[in-house]
C-alpha cells in the first residue's frame, strides 16, 4: 500500500531539498522527504571544504525561512577582484556602502536547514534510495531499494546535479565535463585579507581565494585532472608554499589548516524543469561551475519561485504553475549558464592570442566604471 500522506515528495535532503521542505511547510503544504543517506550524517554534516557565497536575495530567501539566523560563521564578502597572467593590475569590484556578499560553509547551510526542517516536524524517511518512478494521473509513485512506495500529487527531484530521480522520471540533461578539478583548502595566512574574494586565472590553472572569518581562506585551486593527483600527493607545507607563490605572496606566509577535498567540474542543465506532476530544483535542475559562485542562489531562487506558485487548497501538481515556475527559473538561470561557461573557456585557454584577449579584457574592464558597475551589481543581487 503506497505512503500517501504528503502533498509534495522531495527526493534529496541537501540545503535545497530541505530549504524547499521548509518554504513549502510555510505556504501550508504537507511534505515527506526521501533521503538515501542516514539521519546520524544529516544531523550532523561532514565538512565537505565548500565555502558558499550567498547573495543579497539569498540572505533575505534564508531570513525568511528562520535558516539565516541559525548560521554562525558567516564572513562578510566585502570585496572581489579578477587578474589573469601577464596582468598589470587586478579588475576590482566593490560595492559602495554595503558588503557584495557573505560566505558561510555548506556544512552549516546543511545543519541549518536540516534544524528548520526537524523544528517543523516535517516528515524526513532516511536510508531510501528511490529505484522506481510511475507517473499517474493524479500522482506519482516512487519506490525504493528496500521496497517501500510513496505516492504524492507532486515529485520534486533535488537529489544532485548528477540526479537519479531525473534519469528515471525520463528527462535528459547536457553535461559540460571542463577536464578539470577544484582543490579546496582550508589556510590560515599572516596577512588580513580584510574580506577581498580574489580570482587569479593562470596560465595552467585558477587559483581563488575565499575570505573566511579571522585570518583565514579558503583556496580554490582548479587544475587539468591529470594534474590533481601530484597536488593530493603534496604534504601541507609543500602545498602551503605552492598556493602562498600562485597567490604571489599577498596574505603573507600561508599554512594548510584541515582537510583537503577535490571535486571535478562538470556543469549541468537539465532539458526540462519541469513535467506533468514533477518538478526539478537546485542542482538537479542546474549545476553550475562555481567560478561565479551563483549555484546555491540560483537554488534558492528556484525554490521561491515554485514555493509561491502553490497552495495547500489546489493541487501542487498542476501542469500549469509548474509549467510558469520552469519558465521564471530559466530566464534568471539561462543567462547565468551560459554567460559562465564562455567566461570559463575565455579564461582556462592558455593559447598565445587567448591570452592576450583575457588581459585586453581586464584591462578595458577596468578603464570603465559603468561596466564594472552592471557586473557588481549581478554579483550583490540586491
Amino acid at each position: 500500500m503506497p505512503l500517501s500522506s504528503a502533498q509534495v515528495l522531495i527526493c534529496g535532503a541537501g540545503p535545497a531539498g530541505l530549504a524547499l521542505a521548509c518554504a513549502l511547510h510555510d505556504r501550508g503544504l504537507t511534505v515527506r522527504v526521501l533521503e538515501q543517506a542516514d539521519e546520524t550524517v544529516l544531523a550532523q554534516p561532514p565538512d565537505d571544504g565548500r565555502e558558499i557565497a550567498l547573495t543579497h536575495r539569498s540572505r533575505r530567501l534564508l531570513q525568511g525561512l528562520g535558516l539565516w539566523q541559525r548560521l554562525v560563521d558567516i564572513a562578510p564578502l566585502r570585496r572581489a577582484s579578477v587578474r589573469s597572467s601577464g596582468t598589470r593590475l587586478p579588475l576590482p569590484f566593490a560595492a559602495a556602502g554595503q558588503d557584495l556578499g557573505w560566505l558561510v560553509s555548506n556544512r552549516q547551510l546543511r545543519a541549518a536547514a536540516w534544524q528548520g526542517a526537524r523544528e517543523r516536524d516535517v516528515t524526513l524517511c532516511c536510508g531510501r534510495r528511490v529505484v522506481g518512478f510511475e507517473r499517474g494521473t493524479l500522482a506519482v509513485r516512487l519506490t525504493t531499494s528496500g521496497g517501500e512506495v510513496h505516492e504524492a500529487p507532486l515529485v520534486v527531484a533535488a537529489d544532485s546535479r548528477f540526479s537519479p530521480l531525473r534519469r528515471l522520471a525520463g528527462i535528459g540533461a547536457r553535461y559540460q565535463d571542463f577536464g578539470r578539478s577544484a582543490l579546496l583548502v582550508p589556510l590560515e595566512h599572516e596577512a588580513d585579507h580584510g574580506g577581498l574574494a580574489q580570482e587569479c586565472f593562470l596560465e595552467g590553472h585558477t587559483l581563488a581565494l575565499l575570505p573566511m572569518t579571522g585570518r583565514r581562506s579558503s583556496a580554490v585551486w582548479t587544475v587539468a585532472n591529470a594534474d590533481l593527483p601530484g597536488l593530493m600527493a603534496m604534504g601541507d607545507d609543500r602545498l602551503a608554499a605552492a598556493i602562498e607563490a600562485a597567490a604571489e605572496g599577498r596574505l603573507g606566509p600561508m599554512r594548510v589548516a584541515g582537510a583537503r577535498h577535490a571535486y571535478p567540474l562538470v556543469a549541468v542543465w537539465a532539458e526540462r524543469f519541469a513535467a506533468p506532476r514533477f518538478a526539478l530544483i537546485g542542482d538537479a535542475a542546474v549545476g553550475m561551475h562555481p567560478v561565479t559562485a551563483h549555484g546555491y542562489n540560483l537554488g534558492l531562487y528556484g525554490i521561491e519561485a515554485l514555493s509561491r506558485r502553490l497552495d495547500a487548497a489546489r493541487d501542487p501538481g498542476e501542469l500549469g504553475p509548474l509549467m510558469a515556475y520552469e519558465a521564471e527559473q530559466r530566464r534568471a538561470a539561462g543567462p547565468l549558464y551560459a554567460g559562465t561557461n564562455a567566461l570559463v573557456r575565455l579564461f582556462t585557454d592558455d593559447r598565445a592570442p587567448v591570452l592576450a584577449l583575457r588581459r585586453a579584457v581586464i584591462d578595458v574592464a577596468r578603464r570603465l566604471p559603468p561596466l564594472r558597475a552592471a557586473i557588481t551589481r549581478r554579483l550583490v543581487d540586491a
